[in-house]
């Protein structure tokens, strides 16, 4: 074709004459470089080879994406229950009351317008039963005692006397000597000397007694705890002149309110607290059998050992130990959050667990006594309660070891 063209340009140059034949020559140059500009504007086309090639290497770079990952269902937890139980706790309770003498006993004197001479003792001093605390001036007695003693005399010769007659009448009486009269006269004459001489001995014993009064002795063994009396004083019949606590025993009278009263018997043990710090352990050896209608309280006298260093006055707090019922639970089967306390029980329809707050008491032996918010015939969960929450699926693990199996949760149930 090409050819072709040429041979016609050559025959036209030959026609037509110079203009004519640059125009063709132009037209010819631009058919001959068409093909050749457009293979180089226009990039080679990738081989299939090359192209598979590059995929190939894409696909290696970039992993294939995970298969979706299906979550495992939870597993329901086995459980056991416990009921609580009913116990008889020990329980302390507060009080507070004045440290007492056991038996205080007043020492005075039976006679009076003696004067006092001597005083032997102190306040504070140890004394034993019949020791000599103090004399009166005895001189006045001892008149009066021999006074009595010599008209005690007087009334037995007198008894003699009448005896005498009355059995020398008898004696005259069957002759005749004697009248009747006289001798029933004689008998009211002895028996009148008889009853004579039986109040004088009672003069002389009353005298002698006096005399016995002017020493003031110890009624039994104790501490001196007051004393009044001071030499040289006139005394008067009945008054005090010193105090004794008997056998130097103490005790301690707390006062309680009246219920708990009610819960106290003798033998209990009470602990005393010193002001020094110390406890000192005793018993309760009475308790009052009234109570007082203004502060309704009461009494409870305690026995204190004799080796305390407690003074009579002193006012000291204790604790009286008593035992009371109480509803308990291990201490494994209540959960606590802060000041919260919880336990769990089992809805036997669902199988979920629900839980009911509960206030705690004390706690003793690994147990927790319950003080509300719980009977004793409600059933927990026994132990790892921690980790429980409302809602949960749980399996009952009965006592014979067997399970009783709650409601298994549907798929359509859960979220």
């Amino acid at each position: 074709m090409n050819l072709t063209m040429l041979s016609s340009l050559k025959s036209g140059r030959r026609l037509m004459g110079p203009p004519i034949t640059i125009a063709l020559a132009v037209s010819l140059a631009a058919i001959l470089c068409g093909p050749a500009l457009s293979n180089a504007q226009t990039p080679p086309a990738p081989s299939p080879s090359a192209a598979q090639e590059k995929a190939t290497a894409k696909e290696a770079v970039e992993p294939a994406p995970a298969p979706p990952v299906t979550q495992p269902e939870p597993a329901v937890r086995s459980v056991s229950l416990v009921a609580p139980r009913v116990e008889m706790w020990p329980d302390q309770i507060e009080a507070q009351g004045n440290i007492m003498p056991w038996q205080e006993t007043r020492v005075g004197t039976e006679i009076g317008g003696l004067r006092l001479v001597s005083v032997l003792v102190n306040v504070g001093d140890v004394v034993k039963k019949g020791q000599v605390l103090a004399r009166l001036n005895p001189a006045t007695v001892e008149v009066e005692l021999e006074a009595a003693n010599a008209q005690l005399m007087e009334t037995q010769a007198a008894l003699a006397q009448a005896e005498a007659t009355l059995d020398r009448a008898k004696r005259l009486a069957p002759s005749g000597g004697i009248s009747q009269q006289e001798l029933t006269l004689y008998e009211t004459q002895k028996q009148t000397a008889a009853a004579r001489l039986s109040a004088t001995r009672a003069q002389v014993k009353t005298q002698q007694l006096r005399l016995e009064s002017a020493t003031l002795v110890a009624p039994d063994d104790g501490v001196i705890s007051s004393r009044s009396a001071a030499e040289g004083a006139i005394v008067q019949a009945g008054s005090e002149l010193f105090r004794l606590i008997r056998q130097g025993r103490l005790e301690w009278r707390a006062e309680v309110n009246g219920e708990t009263l009610l819960k106290l018997s003798t033998g209990q043990e009470v602990t005393v607290k010193s002001p020094l710090g110390q406890e000192v352990k005793g018993r309760v050896r009475q308790v009052s059998p009234t109570i007082d209608v203004t502060t309704r309280n009461g009494l409870v006298y305690v026995d204190l050992p004799s080796d305390t260093n407690f003074k009579a006055g002193l006012h000291v707090s204790g604790t009286l130990a008593i035992k009371r019922k109480a509803l308990v639970l291990p201490a494994s089967a209540v959960a606590h959050d802060g000041e919260k306390s919880q336990v769990f029980t089992v809805n036997a329809a669902n199988g979920k667990v629900e839980a009911i707050d509960v206030k705690i008491g004390r706690t003793r032996n690994k147990q927790e006594e319950i003080l509300s918010g719980l009977d004793e015939h409600t059933q927990v969960i026994a132990n790892d309660v921690e980790s429980l929450k409302t809602g949960d699926f749980v399996n009952v693990q009965e006592a014979q070891g067997k399970q009783k199996v709650s409601q298994e949760p549907s798929s359509s149930t859960r979220s």
